[in-house]
């Protein structure tokens, strides 16, 4: 097998057009020259080199030779620069799982600001079911999930996770409700009224269901619907009241629908980001996460 090295000494050597003068180039000796050009012909199984009056002159072999030095010297100078770019975050790629609806509120924001900034990163996005995109993570399949829970951080084996923020449900009433007047509408008020929603447990409601238990009852729900907007529609045809996360809620709001905070404490879900708590050090996968937690402090 033929010494990468060694090339790279014939190389200095067919430029310099002398072993003396390759020698004084590379901080050699000549006579450390000299043996790693006898070595590399041994390994080449020909010679590489004819002396001349004035120097050396290399044979056919050493000619190739030295030409794939040059070659393997320049892709060298190029994986270099790309490895100095991903130390630095210029470049690389990060995978990311996200659930729909934080989608325009988060990832659009932090997805823009990271091509804005970091313009040789390369994110790859997948929506996913958010009641479980954590294998996804453990699994290697994805570098960071956005993860939905009620009732304090998450804790996984495997996995690290960070705060992004609080969401708060609201309240959406169709605009001639009574309670439609006031700017803050508590769980309790609702008892009685039908409810347009899901009534399945889950990362989007379990906070909501947990308060309506403990106030002591649970909504009935006459219209289901998984959908936020579609939700809308329907509250505002007057067949329900709804209670949806703030990122669910939008920043637009149908015609015939009022938008009110709700005063229950606990009706809050925290929206984390979960990445393999083993996963080496990504400068690309940071600069996501950073572009995440500006994002959600927006």
């Amino acid at each position: 097998m033929l010494d990468v090295r060694r090339m790279q000494v014939l190389e200095a050597v067919l430029a310099e057009g002398s072993i003396t003068a390759a020698a004084r180039r590379l901080g050699y000796t000549p006579s450390a020259v000299s043996q790693q050009i006898a070595a590399l012909e041994r390994e080449a199984g020909l010679p590489l080199l004819e002396r001349t009056a004035r120097g050396v002159r290399p044979t056919q072999a050493g000619q190739l030779l030295g030409e794939c030095a040059a070659e393997v010297g320049a892709r060298v100078g190029e994986t270099e620069a790309l490895l100095a770019d991903l130390r630095a975050g210029r470049a690389g790629r990060v995978s990311v799982c996200y659930y729909a609806g934080a989608g325009a509120a988060l990832v659009a924001p932090a997805v823009t600001a990271l091509r804005r900034e970091r313009p040789g990163v390369q994110v790859d996005l997948r929506l996913t079911d958010p009641a479980d995109p954590l294998p996804e993570v453990r699994e290697g399949r994805a570098d960071l999930a956005l993860v939905l829970r009620a009732g304090g951080p998450p804790s996984e084996d495997g996995l690290r996770f960070t705060y992004l923020l609080s969401d708060a449900y609201r309240v959406l009433l169709p605009a001639a409700h009574p309670l439609a007047a006031r700017e803050t509408v508590a769980l309790a008020d609702l008892v009685g009224e039908p409810w347009v929603g899901s009534a399945w447990q889950g990362p989007c409601t379990d906070a909501v269901l947990a308060v309506c238990a403990a106030s002591g009852f649970r909504p009935e729900f006459a219209v289901r619907s998984e959908d936020y907007l579609t939700a809308q529609a329907f509250v505002a045809a007057g067949l329900g009241v709804s209670v949806v996360p703030g990122m669910g809620a939008g920043p637009h709001v149908r015609d015939g629908v009022v938008v009110r905070d709700l005063g229950d404490a606990g009706a809050v879900r925290g929206v984390y980001a979960a990445v393999r708590a083993t996963s080496p050090d990504h400068p690309a996968l940071t600069a996501m996460l950073d572009a995440l937690l500006r994002a959600a402090s927006a």
